[in-house]
């Protein structure tokens, strides 16, 4: 039985209530304050529901994740990085990343991005909790992606592509930089092709619980400003 959240509670059920069908589904209700939005990552969920809909909260099973030692890049795509095409940097525009994330795509119906959102993750961003990379041709921003970061543990969200490669360039550089900062994993939530042609892989459930309790609260090296 799905459980309905109150406003005056940040306590979700135990991750194992999620249901089947649709595969994941944990709760629903509450709100996007900064305080239920890092209540929910650390308990292991996190919100998407589209417009119109009560607020969703979900944790599937199993979870798409990738370690950072695991990384794949092609030999085109090294190339690619190698021959400099584009700029990449950290928190240097968090607002436009969002936004562009949240932009129509030729593939899907809506975005699930809603205006309440990007209101919150710009609020955790100003907190510290969320980041972005930034990829730019030029100076123009073609491709970029944002998350959150906690302890030793990344919360991948979205990511926008304007130009060939230009997500996965940047992908590879906040891999490359988590990596070096002793980040353990990179949460990517559900399986796409293009996550898994990165070397992301999928862990049961019961094995993510476990990375966040053996990680969420161990200090990393991580410095946002490049």
């Amino acid at each position: 039985m799905l459980t309905w959240l109150t406003r005056d509670s940040l306590t979700f059920p135990p991750l194992e209530k999620a249901l089947h069908d649709p595969n994941g589904l944990l709760a629903a209700g509450g709100d996007l304050t900064p305080e239920r939005l890092v209540a929910a990552y650390r308990h292991g969920c996190f919100p998407w529901y589209q417009d119109g809909q009560p607020i969703l909260w979900w944790s599937p099973d199993p979870r798409t994740v990738l370690f950072p030692e695991e990384l794949h890049v092609s030999r085109s795509l090294a190339k690619f990085i190698r021959q400099g095409h584009y700029q990449v940097s950290f928190d240097s525009d968090f607002p436009a990343v969002i936004e562009a994330c949240a932009a129509p795509r030729d593939y899907a119906d809506g975005t699930w991005i809603t205006d309440s959102m990007r209101s919150a993750y710009c609020e955790l961003h100003r907190r510290g909790f969320a980041h972005s990379v930034e990829v730019r041709r030029e100076g123009e921003l073609v491709g970029g992606l944002y998350g959150l970061a906690m302890g030793r543990l990344f919360f991948g969200e979205s990511m926008f592509s304007r130009a060939d490669n230009a997500s996965k360039v940047g992908f590879v550089a906040l891999v490359e930089h988590l990596k070096q900062a002793g980040f353990a994993l990179i949460d990517c939530q559900m399986p796409t092709q293009h996550l898994h042609s990165l070397g992301a892989r999928s862990i049961s459930r019961t094995e993510f619980a476990g990375h966040l309790a053996r990680h969420l609260d161990q200090p990393s090296g991580a410095s946002w400003v490049r």
